[in-house]
């Protein structure tokens, strides 16, 4: 591959992780992946068929609070020349530049909005063969806060093309971006102030659904559905997406914190080399049908999502309106219920009065004919004393 050749395309993708034992059992029991050794101590590389995609290793120490992520590649002629290059548009360089011996020069930045991705000018080798159908990078997602502003800044970095742009209503545009002819990604706005500007990248699997279940198994989370939208073990962000449907491309899947700038990451030695094992441009295959696109599932997905909401709003709204009535039923049961008792409570008072009355009346009787017949007793004792 000549250096002219590189420019703008996703050369390398590399996982930078809290427990590389973890990933490393994670990620084959979800991806069509293997592990193998490079001569680099401690880089270990992402191996789909014969190929190699990516690499892994445990994020740097200065990393501080950075939480593990994946890093983003992007080939260009001269790293150097490119870094410069982006500081003059507003980018801001993590990792300066740095050799690898045998393999490239690279450096790490972060672009104006604070998304982070790394520069790559290979050493040279042969061309790449066809992109693994399964288990290659397919698809790279930027969430940002200005999409027209990361457009414009990449398209004059790398030559990416601005494709169509699908209006998504309140969740803004996701725009498309083309390179080489062919689309090779999109930009869509961040969710939410909290989550930070990221890259996001899809990897083509026969399944995604087994892949979601395989990564729900294995300790990972679904952060986004139906979209297969998910994190590793240890917090890594990534996603799936069916070679044959194209099926996993979200338009606007609220981007994890865990996908936050990365630092200093250091390039795998000889054996990783990435310039021979770069994604091409053009990486979803044209064959599939415009409608199986990732954008156009995307927008099908988004489309969903929007009715299921909608759906939600309109039950959360049926069942308040359900309880009202249930409160108001009681109340008029409860009215109902007092209405109804009055009159037994009348007839008990009345029933209650009248045996008051009659006990009280036979009382004064028996108190009057007592009183009598003392009367009686005393007369007839008097009469007799005379």
């Amino acid at each position: 591959m000549s250096n002219a050749e590189v420019l703008g395309r996703f050369v390398w993708h590399e996982l930078l992780t809290t427990d590389t034992a973890g990933a490393a059992a994670f990620y084959p029991k979800v991806l069509p992946w293997r592990t193998a050794p490079s001569s680099m101590p401690g880089y270990t590389i992402w191996m789909t068929g014969q190929s190699q995609i990516g690499g892994l290793m445990a994020l740097p120490a200065e990393g501080g609070a950075t939480p593990p992520h994946w890093l983003i590649y992007v080939g260009t002629p001269n790293v150097d020349a490119t870094c410069s290059q982006a500081q003059g548009l507003g980018a801001r360089v993590v990792k300066s530049p740095a050799d690898i011996p045998n393999v490239g020069r690279f450096a790490v930045l972060s672009d104006p909005q604070g998304a982070t991705f790394a520069l790559f000018t290979p050493a040279g080798g042969p061309p790449p063969g066809a992109p693994p159908v399964q288990g290659g990078f397919s698809w790279h997602e930027l969430a940002t806060t200005d999409v027209a502003a990361a457009l414009r800044f990449y398209g004059q970095l790398f030559g990416w093309a601005k494709g169509p742009g699908h209006d998504m209503g309140a969740m803004g545009v996701y725009q498309i971006f083309e390179h080489g002819g062919g689309r090779v990604g999109g930009m869509c706005n961040v969710q939410g102030p909290s989550t930070a500007p990221s890259w996001l990248s899809y990897v083509h699997v026969a399944d995604a659904s087994r892949a979601v279940a395989a990564a729900k198994a294995a300790g990972g989370r679904l952060l986004h559905g139906p979209i297969a939208m998910m994190m590793d073990p240890q917090g890594g962000a990534f996603a799936v997406q069916e070679a044959a449907r194209a099926a996993a491309k979200p338009a606007a899947a609220a981007k994890p914190a865990a996908a936050a700038k990365p630092v200093a990451a250091a390039k795998p030695a000889a054996a990783a080399k990435p310039a021979g094992t770069a994604k091409p441009a053009a990486a979803p295959k044209p064959a599939v049908p415009a409608s199986a696109t990732p954008l156009a599932t995307a927008v099908k997905a988004v489309v969903a999502a929007k009715v299921a909401k909608k759906g939600k709003k309109a039950a959360r709204r049926v069942r308040r309106a359900g309880r009202k009535v249930a409160r108001k039923v009681r109340r008029a049961g409860r009215k109902i219920a007092r209405r109804a008792a009055r009159p037994a409570v009348r007839r008990a008072a009345r029933k209650a009065a009248r045996k008051t009355a009659r006990t009280t009346r036979r009382t004064a009787r028996r108190a009057a004919r007592g009183v009598r017949r003392t009367t009686r007793r005393v007369r007839r004792a008097a009469r007799r004393r005379r």
